[in-house]
């Protein structure tokens, strides 16, 4: 394992982690593409896909992460949410952070260039989440490790993955028109998430496993999170904010 730079893992040494194993550093910046698909193998062989968090969270954060303002394609904005489940459509703090990304893109490791930036985001919440929505995959990712997996075992929290589109797999069977209607994504024979029509009219999202929470629940919790959008409230208000913030930045007001 190799050792950090000075300051390299500033971000991680604020995170809202409970007590345990610190990540090594390949999970967050790994030197190169082998570094990186060991990692990801290594995370999601840690992976618990049974619940273990509150049958209602109380707080739930939601994190989306995008590219930064037109002009800027190198570099990545996180936004990270805290709300309650007494005042779902109300930020309790929010997390916003910016940087240029280490890591190049390459499909199928996105994680890489998002990860230690979201990091610091989660990290900027003054209190630790029960869970954390993530606008992005879970385990229904080619190696079982998209960005609500990463973010899950690396902080040691429940995590869920919400898509909006398909990275692999297959939808099997009819997904029905209805708000609440499911059908199974899978790939290589195994249902790897949940093709969930959350509002009627809308394209589907596809709900999966992060961390620590069934397939069933992170469905169920999806739905109980929604308030009349494709999206629930903690990813919706997270890319809204974040939207904000990027266009600010791009109207000249600053770049957080």
């Amino acid at each position: 394992m190799r050792n950090a730079a000075p300051g390299q893992l500033a971000a991680d040494r604020a995170l809202p982690r409970s007590p345990g194993m610190t990540p090594p550093v390949d999970w967050i910046r790994p030197a190169n593409l082998e570094a990186a698909r060991a990692a990801q193998h290594e995370i999601a062989a840690r992976v618990e896909t049974e619940d273990r968090l509150p049958a209602s969270p109380a707080l739930v954060a939601g994190v989306d992460c995008a590219g930064a303002a037109r002009g800027a394609p190198d570099r990545v904005r996180a936004m990270a949410v805290l709300l309650s489940a007494q005042a779902r459509s109300r930020p309790l703090a929010t997390g916003l952070v910016e940087g240029a990304p280490a890591f190049p893109y390459i499909p199928g490791f996105l994680g890489f260039r998002e990860i230690p930036f979201v990091l610091e985001a989660v990290g900027k919440l003054p209190q630790r989440p029960d869970l954390v929505l993530v606008d992005g995959h879970g385990v229904s990712h080619p190696r079982g490790c998209g960005i609500a997996t990463h973010l899950g075992v690396v902080l040691d929290l429940p995590t869920i993955g919400v898509a909006k589109s398909v990275l692999v797999g297959r939808l099997e069977g009819e997904l029905g028109l209805e708000a609440g209607s499911t059908a199974p994504l899978v790939w290589k024979g195994r249902q790897i998430a949940t093709v969930l029509r959350s509002k009627r009219g809308v394209q589907p999202l596809f709900v999966s496993t992060g961390h620590r929470v069934s397939a069933e629940t992170a469905v169920r919790l999806v739905m109980e999170w929604l308030a009349g959008y494709r999206l629930p409230e903690p990813t919706r208000l997270a890319d809204r904010l974040a939207g904000e913030a990027r266009r600010a930045a791009e109207a000249g007001e600053g770049l957080l």
